[in-house]
């Protein structure tokens, strides 16, 4: 079990990575494949199209074999899409290549959530927020490595020493004793007593209601990582500096989660995405209207902070709720169902930044907010009920 937190942490970064890349290498990639930002838009909302049904999928093989056998499948597939990516000439095997990258991302975030209840024991709060630091770490560390390895070699190679934390995580998880984590009835012997079975998942309101906070916090994400250079290009920053205020939002995106890990009392889940959903309408807003190239810059690591602890709060008031044995299929079913907000809004960003501009685009991003507003509203009070 000395392995089970090394595993744990490589995995997150892995996962982390796999969510900056496209945000990352999105300049180098559309100047390499012609690629105008509705094509752009479109690899975004593949990444979140693909992940619907195979974190559903995925949800029952956690659940009915085990962890180990995903955590490695998983490695092998995100491994392999950095490959179709990195020799991609042509904007369709490029395609191919989000669709493998969301595939295995999908697959590793499945298991690595939940393991961080046993990798660094404590609250659900506690245990989400840490984890999700570890994934910002290394959505932070992408943009800049991506920039680092940009200036000394060609786009296939660095996206081939990407591979290294991937391929870390399936090693480590080939050491790790997966029976030790918990009793059988996790790892998918199950008592009818214990396991409500997928209907009984489905019948269960705070399942939708997370469901859908995600719905419309994923796609807020995504836009971020996607447009983030692009948006502050559109504000005369020079690529140079849009790539090092990406990692800016990376880091204030990581901090805020470490804060919110050691601070948050337990209870307070709901009311901090309440918060912070009010607060993102704030920071879109000022997107939206702001001209000034100096308050882009702001906004950006603004966005950074507000949004960190929106995921892993919604994902501790999940893992919660619910017992250890239905995991994997709860995990799956938040996925499947923020995916589709994940899926449509980069596409419709896309769309009407090709026609207008990806600052004006923003509003979409801000209509999401005030949804995620209503959710938690709704949230709170079922709390306190």
């Amino acid at each position: 079990m000395t392995l089970l937190q090394p595993m744990t942490i490589a995995g997150l970064l892995a996962t982390g990575m796999g969510v900056a890349l496209l945000g990352s290498v999105k300049l180098a990639l559309a100047r390499k494949l012609g690629m105008d930002e509705a094509r752009v838009g479109g690899m975004v909302s593949v990444f979140g199209f693909t992940m619907i049904p195979v974190m559903f999928a995925v949800g029952f093989v956690t659940d009915l074999v085990g962890k180990q056998p995903v955590m490695i499948g998983g490695s092998v597939i995100m491994a392999a899409s950095l490959v179709v990516l990195a020799t991609a000439g042509t904007y369709w095997p490029a395609l191919a290549g989000v669709l493998l990258l969301s595939a295995g991302w999908a697959t590793l975030i499945n298991v690595v959530n939940p393991l961080s209840l046993f990798a660094f024991p404590g609250t659900e709060v506690y245990a989400l927020n840490l984890a999700c630091f570890f994934f910002g770490l290394g959505a932070f560390l992408t943009p800049l490595a991506v920039a680092f390895l940009l200036r000394r070699v060609r786009l296939t190679a660095t996206l081939l020493v990407l591979m290294v934390p991937v391929l870390l995580t399936g090693a480590l998880a080939l050491g790790v004793d997966f029976s030790a984590l918990a009793p059988a009835a996790v790892e998918g012997t199950a008592t009818a007593a214990a396991d409500p079975g997928m209907l009984g998942l489905l019948a269960e309101p705070m399942m939708w209601l997370c469901g859908l906070a995600l719905f419309f916090y994923a796609p807020m994400e995504a836009t971020m990582g996607a447009w983030t250079t692009t948006y502050l290009q559109e504000n005369r920053v020079a690529e140079g500096p849009a790539s090092g205020l990406l990692s800016g939002f990376w880091l204030a995106f990581m901090a805020s989660r470490l804060v919110t890990a050691y601070t948050l009392p337990q209870g307070s889940e709901a009311t901090l995405i309440l918060v912070l959903g009010v607060v993102c309408v704030a920071v879109w807003a000022a997107m939206v209207l702001g001209r000034s190239r100096g308050a882009a810059m702001v906004l950006v690591i603004a966005a950074g902070l507000v949004f960190g602890p929106i995921f892993p709060t919604i994902m501790a008031v999940l893992l919660g709720h619910f017992d250890k044995v239905v995991h994997g299929r709860a995990v799956g079913l938040l996925f499947g169902i923020g995916g589709l907000g994940w899926t449509a809004l980069p596409m419709l960003i896309g769309a009407y930044a090709r026609r207008t501009s990806v600052q004006r685009g923003f509003l979409l991003a801000a209509a999401s907010a005030v949804g995620l507003c209503v959710i938690a509203l709704v949230l709170v009070a079922r709390v306190a009920g």
